[in-house]
């Protein structure tokens, strides 16, 4: 087993010119990170499977003393791999797109701050305004959203409206959609704080999915509103083994505290 607790190979590859112990087939972008060598993304989320969509984790693969600039989130580590984080050419890269980026989302703050650190204050090119924007001004069309919602949660609820500068991402025919389970995934992968939902009584209230509703479970003992019923009801239905009857339509809360009586029931009086 490796010092990385994995049975994978280590092997030495080099990162701007120094020499490291990688776990071979780890995505590249991951064995940077773990080595605290800064490349600025966006749009990786270990979930998913990487597509390099943001484009600001490119680097140059150093292959025969050539170089060709590659998203670090789709290379994979292999003996003798060669990478050049922080050449010329890849930071004027990196700083073209953020401000592209700075007119895409004019009121992210995330997007300012990453710009920030390349020295990038301000953008040459028009900016993106939309009155009464439910992404807030703060999306960058990455489609992280819309890919866990389609390829992990399995629902579909959102997806890429418009072509061309007119791109935006919300539900069909910007209505109300049933098929929202109200999970939040989209929220919580969101790499610009795009996203906002809110808990109202008994509705979860998916404000920037064109204020989609989706009922929230109650808990039967506390009376509490605690997850949303759809999504309650596919992870029940999916345990294995099932989950007893007696705790289905309690709070996580509600659940600890009954589980814990039973436990404490079980130990023997001195």
């Amino acid at each position: 087993m490796s010092l990385f607790g994995s049975m994978n190979r280590m092997v030495t590859i080099t990162i701007n010119k120094n020499q490291y112990l990688a776990e071979e087939g780890e995505i590249f972008l991951l064995t940077a990170m773990r080595l605290n060598i800064d490349i600025p993304h966006l749009c990786y989320e270990k979930a998913l499977e990487p597509y390099g969509a943001c484009r600001l984790c490119m680097v140059d693969v150093v292959t025969c003393g050539k170089t060709t600039m590659t998203p670090a989130c789709t290379i994979k580590v292999h003996n003798g791999l060669e990478i050049l984080t922080d050449t010329p050419e890849i930071i004027k890269h990196r700083s073209l797109l953020f401000e592209l980026y700075l007119a895409e989302a004019p009121k992210s703050e995330v997007i300012r701050e990453m710009a920030a650190k390349y020295g990038v204050t301000k953008t040459r090119f028009l900016k993106k305004i939309v009155h009464d924007d439910p992404l807030l001004g703060k999306c960058i069309l990455c489609g992280l959203c819309v890919r866990v919602c389609n390829e992990i949660m399995g629902t579909c609820a959102i997806n890429f409206i418009n072509r061309g500068p007119y791109t935006v991402i919300n539900t069909p025919f910007f209505e109300q959609n049933p098929d929202c389970a109200g999970c939040a995934a989209c929220a919580q992968v969101c790499p610009t704080n795009a996203i906002v939902f809110d808990d109202r009584g008994s509705n979860r209230i998916m404000q920037s999915w064109s204020h989609t509703t989706v009922p929230l479970a109650t808990c039967s003992s506390c009376r509490k509103s605690f997850a949303p019923e759809k999504l309650m009801q596919k992870v029940l239905n999916n345990l294995e083994p099932a989950i007893i009857e007696e705790i289905r339509t309690l709070c996580p809360e509600c659940r600890r505290k009954l589980i814990t009586r039973k436990e404490v029931g079980k130990i023997p009086k001195s």
